[in-house]
């Protein structure tokens, strides 16, 4: 089944051009040129993978980010901006990015991307952890890998997204040991650079937020080398 992907882009030679290409490399494409159309044809169809220029005619892609986050809590997207911020990229993996390309860009980048992201998900569903149970439990949290959720006792829940997924979910594989930085980023991201290593510190401390709510179960940072998720036997 071909991945379908949302593109948002008012850049019209821009747009028509990465669309025709996306296209012929196997993509199943969308292209909208602002974001209340992009947001009607979410509200439609199915989509695997949101393409948004942060930079529309009618609301910036973060807001509409947000708007398709209230029809699927578990969105997948890449953004596409003409600033390189380092707010910008917080943000955006905040509000639960996979990716982030600053114009011009190659769309043979784009496409390696987007594939990879790909390539992730597959592998991410074929873990043994996945395919043995739906769910993992320590002490008094529970992770639910099909629902992508994770409650702490019975009175706190909440979703993760595919990414905090698998960073949780690697961590799990080799609980209560060191998991070395470059590990984590090459298993998960497939390189390791600095920006990278930006994006790891976030997932990090949402994923910390949560547990901090266990009485149990928590990520140490081993300074200068990573990270441990700390749990019982």
């Amino acid at each position: 089944m071909k991945t379908r992907i949302l593109y948002v882009e008012d850049e019209s030679d821009l747009g028509n051009v990465t669309k025709q290409y996306l296209e012929l490399v196997g993509f199943e494409m969308n292209w909208c040129l602002d974001g209340s159309s992009a947001l009607k044809a979410y509200n439609q169809e199915a989509y695997d993978i949101v393409i948004i220029d942060i930079q529309l005619p009618d609301m910036d892609g973060f807001a509409l980010a947000k708007e398709i986050n209230h029809i699927n809590e578990h969105a997948h997207f890449l953004f596409l901006t003409a600033r390189n911020l380092k707010e910008d990229r917080i943000r955006g993996l905040e509000l639960g990015a996979f990716d982030y390309i600053t114009k011009p860009f190659d769309v043979d980048e784009l496409v390696l991307r987007v594939r990879n992201f790909v390539n992730r998900q597959l592998r991410y569903s074929d873990t043994p952890v996945a395919s043995s149970s739906d769910e993992i439990q320590m002490d008094d949290v529970k992770v639910d890998l099909k629902l992508l959720s994770i409650s702490i006792g019975d009175h706190f829940s909440t979703s993760l997204t595919l990414r905090e997924m698998e960073l949780f979910t690697y961590l799990y594989q080799q609980r209560n040991q060191i998991v070395k930085r470059e590990e984590i980023l090459l298993h998960i991201w497939g390189d390791n650079d600095y920006f990278l290593g930006r994006s790891l510190d976030v997932f990090i401390s949402r994923l910390r937020k949560v547990l901090s709510k266990s009485s149990s179960v928590k990520i140490e940072n081993v300074y200068g080398v990573g990270f441990k998720l700390v749990s019982p036997k």
